[in-house]
């Protein structure tokens, strides 16, 4: 899809999510927006001193806002998104939105050969997939992060990320996990599933956070990090984690070692403690349903 007002509209539920996006970005630590039929009440207007004088809610399909006290502070959700970003320009503030908020919408193009004059940076990892259960060591495919992601975002897990999710006992639950996901080991192809068989490493890794309390919070931070570009990022079989993969280069540093270097990053940057099964190269990784999950535009599949 293109970028456009409806579209954009369609993806972030009239307009609501993106008000939602705005209003994060002054007040990270609280609830923004709490939506009642159509109704979101009042909340706070960062551009009228923090007052609690926002009301936002939807009308035709389009959310809108006014402000109690302020007579001329009324408009739609682009008005809102044009006064924070401070873009005039429709098609800037479109793009912008796109952007920050990483809705996946393409640039149309009016010359359909445009992309010839684009810069090739093109850069291709591959990964080895395993169908399930866990105990299967051999791989039955070699595979690109668009192969998995067209996975992840498809009903192929679907009944089964939703049946795991469902299960109440730990014990069965983890039972089930093994015999029911397939999965992929992110840092490169194997002949057999063990860190000696590795036949050609990704440049991948894998950064596991598990039993997440702001699980969208912490999505959104690390699509936006300034230090590592994210690849492919998706919500866990669990529902209460995220599988974060970024690109690194072992050109002159481990891939053990490099772990370490980014979970104290983490540790220091989010104040979070990953799971240090990322530190083995042969880490498998179970494929689950996320329809929300995001892929880095240079992964794309082109043929």
């Amino acid at each position: 899809m293109e970028i456009s007002r409806q579209n954009i509209l369609d993806k972030t539920h009239y307009g609501l999510n993106i008000y939602a996006y705005v209003l994060r970005q002054y007040y990270s630590n609280s609830s923004v927006l709490s939506l009642k039929g159509r109704d979101c009440g009042i909340t706070r207007n960062p551009f009228n001193g923090g007052k609690q004088t926002l009301q936002i809610n939807i009308v035709d399909n389009l959310a809108r806002h006014y402000d109690t006290e302020l007579a001329d502070f009324k408009g739609d959700v682009f008005d809102f998104a044009s006064y924070h970003f401070k873009i005039i320009e429709e098609q800037d503030l479109l793009q912008k939105i796109n952007e920050l908020m990483h809705l996946n919408l393409e640039v149309k193009q009016d010359n359909d050969l445009a992309w010839l004059e684009e810069p090739d940076d093109t850069w291709y990892a591959y990964c080895s997939f395993f169908k399930a259960p866990i105990r299967n060591v051999f791989p039955s495919e070699k595979v690109r992060l668009h192969h998995v992601f067209e996975r992840i975002t498809s009903d192929k897990y679907k009944s089964i990320t939703e049946t795991f999710r469902a299960i109440k006992d730990p014990k069965e639950a983890r039972k089930f996990k093994a015999n029911q996901f397939d999965y992929v080991t992110f840092s490169g192809v194997f002949s057999k599933r063990n860190d000696e068989s590795l036949t050609e490493h990704s440049s991948l890794l894998t950064i596991d956070f598990d039993h997440l309390d702001n699980l969208e919070t912490l999505k959104e931070q690390l699509l936006q990090d300034e230090y590592f570009e994210t690849e492919l990022l998706f919500t866990s079989p669990s529902g209460q984690g995220l599988k974060w993969i970024i690109r690194i280069d072992i050109s002159e540093v481990s891939h053990s070692e490099y772990f370490k270097a980014v979970a104290n990053y983490i540790k220091e940057k989010y104040n979070i403690e990953v799971d240090q099964s990322g530190k083995d190269v042969s880490r498998a990784c179970f494929l689950s349903y996320d329809p929300l999950a995001y892929l880095h535009k240079r992964h794309r599949k082109i043929i």
